[in-house]
């Protein structure tokens, strides 16, 4: 009779130690899709434009295709996944990631497109969209509960606003899709 209560608190020792699972960007497959889409949208536009003008060659649509290619590289998205710890930035080349729970800084770059750079006390750099954050509540649920690790380890000293500015923003459009599913909105 003892030995199944051993078992029970084994089992639930065993369950109370593993990792948690890590949460992955969820519209990674459409954005990929939406590249190859573009990609051979242009394609198909120039071949097309070069058959109608009757100025087709076989360079010229090996020109064409290689542009396509281009396109599609430039398009690729990085594909974002966190974990307890972690957050990595998959791209077609190689892996960036950063441990979130050791994190020194974060900065907001502004520009053309917004980004957000995160630095551990490893030399980690880590490069993503803030949208992706917006659009992935697990992933960013993850960063932030890190984040906050490193606040309350003092390693973190430079980001905090910009961890807040996010924050905010992501309670901001949470609460206009809760609205728009609720029909209040």
């Amino acid at each position: 009779m003892g030995h199944s209560d051993d078992a029970r608190d084994d089992t639930v020792s065993a369950l109370a130690h593993q990792p948690s699972e890590a949460a992955y960007d969820h519209r990674w497959a459409a954005d990929l899709r939406s590249s190859i889409r573009c990609s051979a949208v242009l394609l198909g536009l120039l071949l097309g434009i070069d058959r109608a003008a009757g100025s087709f060659t076989l360079w010229r649509g090996a020109l064409w295709a290689t542009l396509a290619v281009l396109l599609f590289l430039v398009l690729f998205p990085s594909r974002v996944a966190a974990g307890e710890g972690w957050l990595a930035s998959r791209g077609l080349l190689r892996e960036r990631r950063v441990r979130t729970d050791h994190l020194v800084s974060v900065r907001c770059l502004n520009g053309v497109g917004q980004r957000l750079v995160l630095r551990d006390t490893f030399g980690g750099r880590l490069e993503i969209d803030p949208r992706v954050l917006i659009a992935n509540p697990p992933v960013w649920h993850r960063l932030d509960e890190d984040a906050r690790v490193s606040a309350t380890r003092g390693s973190l000293t430079c980001g905090t606003s910009a961890l807040l500015r996010l924050s905010k923003q992501i309670d901001r459009e949470t609460a206009l899709t809760v609205f728009k599913v609720s029909g209040l909105g």
